[in-house]
């Protein structure tokens, strides 16, 4: 596939902080990435890096096969679509939409023609001569995306562009950002603080901590098989059990500091007696009979009902979390068996923090 972006060991510091260590990432044409991480992990850098508004301080940005080091923002044929939305109030959204082609100088008829098409792609086609106050957050977001889309740039770049909006609404655009970008064909940069965002849109997840690369790839690799501690708590909702743990004797299970002792079949073999760090996610511990093999015994400490699943949380330190069917009927004090398919169970080194086996 033809990349249309690449960063190459690009590094941004500011003044002695050094916020984009040494970031290796290529997006190809046609690609949806997502990077991730906490607050002040550097993808708003990363993004604005990318857009121009941040100057990098070494390595190389490319765009389309051409260096951009020193190519200024407008030149880069990028659009950008920000929480903020952007728009000006004064004008209506027919206006909005081709205020950039306004500026360039393209024709009254060719303007009118291009907002009606991409009124049509983005569902607003009924409210071109509305003013934004007259919108909803969601009809909002879709202008601003739509003014990126009428340019036709070169990659769509978007920083946190839901996080505005309610809950149903987020999830709502995540799918309507997604397939515009499909029917587009178009090249998509997301910054998101949300998993879920980038588990659900994406084709490829960066995930970056302290201004380095932890990992990255398509979600689901990122969700099976985490290289380290940090990126399988950060991938995954509700996050992933971490129960200290020692290897028994001949490396096929590993006794948990918690839940009385209990031994835990794991699917890899490390040495005997070593101390780990056991990663068990919530939805993959069932609650099963006491003679089910393999089973260890938890004592509820919490219960938490949603509907459709129940949380059960355990009594010990550190806590267990496990997802039940909603159907499930449990109580504090509950004495209930667990189980867990050993290549589910994750180890990690308590130093490093990397995954083993």
């Amino acid at each position: 596939m033809t990349p249309q972006i690449e960063l190459i060991d690009v590094n941004k510091h500011y003044g002695s902080f050094h916020a984009l260590k040494g970031i290796d990432v290529t997006i190809p044409k046609g690609q949806f990435v997502a990077l991730v991480g906490p607050s002040g992990c550097g993808k708003s850098t990363l993004l604005r890096s990318i857009a121009g508004l941040e100057s990098i301080s070494g390595g190389t940005l490319k765009i389309a096969g051409e260096v951009m080091n020193k190519v200024p923002p407008r030149k880069r044929d990028l659009a950008m679509v920000f929480q903020s939305y952007a728009l000006y109030p004064h004008l209506s959204v027919r206006d909005n939409l081709t205020y950039a082609l306004r500026l360039r100088g393209v024709s009254k008829a060719e303007r009118a023609r291009a907002a009606e098409e991409v009124a049509a792609v983005i569902g607003l086609g009924a409210l071109l001569d509305r003013r934004p106050a007259e919108l909803s957050g969601g009809q909002r977001q879709r202008v601003a995306m739509g003014r990126a889309i009428i340019r036709e740039p070169k990659a769509f770049l978007f920083d946190e562009p839901l996080s505005n909006l309610d809950a149903s609404l987020r999830v709502r655009m995540r799918k309507e950002i997604r397939a515009i970008h499909d029917r587009l064909g178009a090249t998509s940069v997301y910054v998101t603080h949300d998993q879920i965002e980038a588990m659900t849109m994406a084709d490829h997840v960066v995930v970056l901590r302290a201004g380095v690369i932890e990992q990255q790839g398509p979600p689901l690799d990122l969700y099976a098989r985490p290289v380290n501690r940090f990126v399988a708590g950060f991938i995954g909702s509700p996050a992933m059990n971490f129960v200290p743990a020692t290897v028994v004797e001949g490396g096929g299970a590993v006794r948990l500091d918690a839940a009385g002792g209990a031994e835990v079949a794991v699917a890899g073999r490390v040495e005997g007696g070593r101390r780990v760090i056991a990663g068990i996610r919530p939805e993959h511990l069932d609650i099963v009979g006491a003679d089910t093999p393999g089973a260890f015994a938890l004592t509820v400490g919490a219960v938490e009902p949603t509907g459709s699943v129940t949380y059960v949380s355990s009594d010990d330190e550190p806590e267990i979390l496990l997802v039940a069917d909603g159907a499930t009927r449990v109580r504090t004090g509950d004495r209930i068996h667990v189980a867990i398919a050993p290549e589910r169970v994750h180890l990690f080194d308590p130093e490093s923090e990397a995954a083993l086996g």
